[in-house]
């Protein structure tokens, strides 16, 4: 019987570099934006305009327009998926993904099931169902549509029962770059025309997450979907991938053929929009958060934009906008030397000639990060 091996040990900057190399943000990526969109399982859209920031970061030719027309074409749709958040999704993830986390969604139905008292959710799910195919509809109008059938529900609880049993989209134009509109819901179904996939078995998911977020370990991946008792997947998957260890002894698991560049590869500057799923994918997040800036990224529920500069969190960015100019200021939480200030300035220009109103006038100031 041939002696166990000890796994590669990869550094800190190693993993950092590796998963900048997967988020194509090591350098950009010539694909379209659904195929990026594809490839990175998703894109954070809590708010609006993160997933437009997101491909800006990472795609050699986008323009914002591009995602806007494949929302438009229903090729690309908003959907609570990951981690019970808004995520934009291909409509092949939607119409999968989703089915496969719905056992997430079913444990969030159970925190509120006090306000769910004599509520029959299968019905619930048939009456929201039925009200939304009619037409898309806004939270208001399915709470109180639900509510007339059971009055003495919470209200809360409802909307986030028919939200967690229907896959529910956010119909355009809500979403759309510069244009935007009032949250209105209909079922995935109904909006892109096609019946949801059976649920999935979670093998091809784990193989693209390890193809967008690896090297990452089983608590990685469960903390990036929301799903629990992955271990036995990794464990059947353990054959076809690679293992290693980081500084701290856990396990990773990483598809043999992925690239895992050295960790002193040059890594230019990215502006992320907040919400960032680079940022959200891992149980541990130092391979891009030193652990003295973990907590600079958050002001109570709301988070920065951030940037990074040598691979790692460095900062914070902000964009205003008035009808005579656009000023983008960068706030580091260090002091960047010449060059790396120079360096930022280059990726703020070429962010602001895609993402800023043309025609206008822009100006790119650095500031500090108050403590």
């Amino acid at each position: 019987m041939a002696p166990k091996t000890t796994p590669p040990v990869l550094s800190v900057r190693a993993l950092n570099r590796a998963t900048l190399a997967r988020q194509l943000l090591l350098s950009r990526a010539t694909m379209a934006p659904d195929e990026a969109v594809s490839h990175l399982l998703g894109l954070q859209a809590q708010n609006t305009k993160p997933p437009y920031y997101a491909l800006a970061a990472r795609l050699a030719d986008f323009r914002p327009e591009d995602l806007s027309t494949l929302m438009e074409e229903r090729a690309v749709a908003r959907i609570v998926t990951l981690r019970s958040t808004l995520h934009t999704h291909t409509a092949a993830d939607v119409l999968t993904l989703r089915p496969l986390v719905q056992g997430a969604r079913d444990r969030e139905v159970r925190i509120f099931r006090k306000g769910l008292d004599g509520v029959d959710l299968d019905r619930l799910a048939t009456l929201a169902r039925r009200f939304v195919e009619e037409r898309p509809r806004t939270p208001k109008e399915i709470r109180e549509a639900l509510l007339a059938e059971w009055p003495d529900a919470d209200p809360q609880a409802l909307t986030v029962a028919a939200r967690c049993r229907l896959p529910l989209v956010q119909v355009t134009p809500r979403g759309l770059w510069r244009r935007g509109g009032q949250v209105c819901l209909t079922t995935a179904e109904h909006w892109l025309g096609r019946p949801a996939e059976p649920v999935p078995a979670p093998d091809d998911t784990v193989l693209r997450y390890l193809a967008a977020f690896g090297p990452a370990s089983v608590k990685d991946m469960q903390t990036w979907c929301g799903l629990t008792r992955l271990r036995e997947t990794f464990e059947r998957l353990r054959p076809r991938l690679l293992a290693f260890r980081d500084e701290q002894g856990v396990e990773l698991f990483d598809l043999p053929d992925a690239p895992r560049p050295d960790g002193e590869t040059p890594a230019p500057p990215r502006f992320l929009p907040e919400f960032d799923n680079l940022l959200l994918s891992h149980a541990d997040r130092s391979r891009v958060v030193a652990a003295e800036h973990k907590v600079r990224t958050w002001k109570g529920n709301q988070p920065y934009r951030v940037f990074l500069l040598d691979g790692f969190l460095a900062g914070l960015w902000r964009i205003e906008e008035t009808e005579q100019r656009t000023t983008m200021t960068i706030e580091p939480f260090g002091l960047p030397n010449r060059t790396r200030r120079a360096e930022l300035t280059e990726e703020a220009e070429r962010m602001l000639a895609i993402m800023a109103p043309a025609g206008v006038p822009h100006t790119i100031a650095f500031g500090t990060v108050a403590r």
